[in-house]
């Protein structure tokens, strides 16, 4: 569970970060308290999983990279040991359970796994969706993007807005 302090931090940061020599003391300043004590706290969230990542966006197009949204339908019995196979590969930015109807099969299992794999080059995504087949025995489904949204989707993590009072 998020103290208030740690919710306010979060909703602070969401969608903007100083761009700066030391941009922990800029947010810290903002939020009354020290920059190492704004660096202990998202390294105390990021170990405990209460977020899973703090970093950049990147239009890794734009670097010769790719993402590509996946979906696989797993057998409910084998769904955390493919999920756990899947967190092992450097490739798999995040996977998560979604489910969707399955592309070609009525009545067989619906997609139930999705994730996105990010590569440094567009001709690595080959390679890397054979690999995880052949690792899970399960035939991936990979959905390359063919045009890019921007959607900044703010979720406040307490009442009076995302960020709160500053």
């Amino acid at each position: 569970m998020l103290s208030p302090d740690d919710a306010r931090l979060i909703g602070f940061l969401h969608g903007g970060f100083p761009l700066s020599d030391r941009p922990f003391a800029e947010v810290a300043a903002q939020l009354g308290c020290s920059e190492d004590a704004v660096i202990e706290r998202l390294q105390h969230l990021l170990s405990h999983g209460d977020l899973t990542r703090f970093g950049p966006l990147f239009q890794i197009e734009r670097a010769g990279g790719r993402f590509i949204l996946a979906a696989m339908a797993v057998p409910e019995e084998r769904f955390d040991a493919v999920a756990a196979q899947l967190d092992a590969m450097n490739e798999v930015a995040h996977n998560y359970r979604r489910e969707s109807a399955h592309p070609d099969q009525p009545g067989a299992t619906p997609l139930n796994m999705w994730f996105v794999l990010a590569v440094e080059s567009a001709d690595q995504i080959g390679s890397v969706v054979q690999r995880i087949e052949a690792v899970t025995a399960l035939p991936v489904y990979a959905f390359p993007k063919e045009r890019e949204f921007f959607v900044e989707l703010k979720l406040p993590l307490f009442d009076g807005g995302a960020h709160g009072t500053r």
